[in-house]
């Protein structure tokens, strides 16, 4: 009698096959929230997040479960020469914490002027305005 075969684990859907996702626009304050659909191409807005440490957490994991998102999209900030900095680095580490946690599979997007436009735009969440920007970035790039 031989032994089962391993388990083959599932893997991570490529970016440009994500369908649904949850973005995050990081922020040592409040985490911005949205929620879009690759085929509408668009993103919702959600209310921004603003507890820290294990509450900030929990409240994510939260909206996981409300939402079943395929994958998280982090926006990661960068000077506008593209350098990085210390809240580039902050952004990365709160991704690689999601993904630990939630084992969700985590894509990055430049969200340079993100918050922004989406002032200019006149929002009132201006975090999760700025969270659905990003989204929208993010499948449009990977399209």
């Amino acid at each position: 009698m031989t032994a089962p075969a391993p388990a083959t684990p599932i893997p991570a859907p490529a970016a440009a096959a994500v369908q649904t996702a949850l973005a995050f626009d990081y922020g040592s304050r409040r985490v911005g929230v949205a929620y879009g659909s690759r085929f509408t191409g668009q993103a919702e807005p959600q209310r921004h997040i603003a507890v820290e440490g294990e509450a900030r957490m929990q409240a994510i994991e939260k909206l996981v479960r409300e939402w079943q998102p395929q994958a998280l999209v982090i926006g990661v900030p960068f000077h506008p020469d593209g350098a990085e900095h210390e809240i580039t680095a902050r952004a990365r580490k709160f991704g690689r914490q999601l993904k630990s946690r939630l084992r969700l599979p985590v894509f990055e997007v430049d969200e340079r002027y993100t918050s922004v436009e989406a002032e200019s735009q006149g929002a009132r969440d201006v975090d999760s305005a700025a969270a659905a920007l990003i989204l929208e970035q993010f499948f449009r790039e990977n399209t």
